[in-house]
C-alpha cells in the first residue's frame, strides 16, 4: 500500500460465548492470518477487550473499497475460511459489530509497523494497552472538527502523555462485501492511543484530571460537538497482534 497506510480500515468488535475468547484467538493467531494477508488485506491489530471476558476486537485495513470486495471474496471462499469457519464460528455470538473507517486527515492513518510481525507459535503477549475512543454525532464529522481535533484536543492528549497513533472517521462508502455487514446511519470519529501498560493508562487519565485547560475548556467544546460522551474501549494486544 502506498501512500496513506490503510486507506480503509475495519474495526471489528466480536461478541464471543462465555470463556470461548482465547479459543478464537488461537485459531486466528495459527491458521488465520497468514490466509487473511495471502487474500491482499493487512491484519493491523487483535485485542482482547480488557473490560469484556468475551469481547475480542481486532483491525484490518485495505488500499480502497474495491480491492477491500475482492481480498474478502478471495479469503471467504477459499481453503483456510473453508477448513475453519465451523470452529471460528462456534465461539461467536455476534460478529456484525463492525465500523467502516478511513482517516481522518492525510498524516492520520496507522503508522507503518514497528517491526516484523511474532511467527506463528508465539503465545507471549507484551504489557502495551491500546485504546480506542469512539466519538458519535448526528451528522457527519467535518473538516472543522478534525482541525479542532489536531489543533487543540490532541496536543492534550499528547501532554498528558498519550499521543494518537490514528484518527478515523466513518468511510460513508457503500459495503462492497454486502456478505459481511457493517453499522451503517452512524458517524464516528475515533482516535488510537498506545500506552506502555496499565500504569500509563492510569497516568494519563491522572494528567488529564489535573489539567485545568482540558476540564474547563477543551472537554467542553468537544463534548458539545458530540451526541453524548465518547466510547472507550481499553485493549490489551494479543502474542502475534502487529499493534502492540
Amino acid at each position: 500500500m502506498t501512500g496513506i497506510r490503510y486507506p480503509i480500515v475495519e474495526l471489528r468488535q466480536y461478541t464471543l460465548r462465555p470463556g470461548r475468547r482465547d479459543d478464537l484467538i488461537g485459531l486466528f493467531e495459527s491458521d488465520l492470518i497468514a490466509p487473511q494477508e495471502a487474500a491482499g488485506m493487512a491484519l493491523v491489530g487483535q485485542f482482547r477487550d480488557v473490560d469484556d471476558p468475551d469481547r475480542f476486537v481486532w483491525l484490518r485495513g485495505f488500499p480502497d473499497m474495491q480491492a477491500r470486495a475482492e481480498a474478502l471474496g478471495r479469503f471467504y471462499q477459499g481453503p483456510a475460511w473453508r477448513q475453519h469457519r465451523d470452529e471460528a464460528n462456534a465461539t461467536m455470538i455476534d460478529s456484525d459489530n463492525v465500523l467502516l473507517l478511513r482517516p481522518a486527515g492525510p498524516r492520520s492513518g496507522f503508522p507503518a509497523p514497528a517491526g516484523p510481525r511474532p511467527p506463528a507459535g508465539h503465545l507471549c503477549a507484551p504489557p502495551s494497552l491500546v485504546t480506542a475512543t469512539i466519538c458519535y454525532r448526528d451528522r457527519p464529522f467535518d473538516e472543522a472538527f478534525a482541525d479542532f481535533f489536531a489543533r487543540q484536543v490532541a496536543p492534550a492528549l499528547r501532554r498528558a502523555g498519550a499521543a494518537a497513533l490514528a484518527c478515523l472517521q466513518t468511510e460513508q462508502a457503500e459495503n462492497t462485501y454486502p456478505a459481511l455487514p457493517v453499522r451503517t446511519g452512524e458517524n464516528v470519529f475515533v482516535w488510537f492511543s498506545r500506552f506502555d501498560g496499565p500504569g500509563g493508562l492510569d497516568a494519563h487519565h491522572r494528567a488529564l484530571a489535573r489539567c485545568s485547560d482540558w476540564q474547563t475548556r477543551i472537554r467542553p467544546v468537544l463534548l458539545a460537538s458530540l451526541t453524548g460522551e465518547p466510547q472507550h474501549l481499553k485493549l490489551a494486544p494479543t502474542p502475534r497482534s502487529q499493534l502492540r
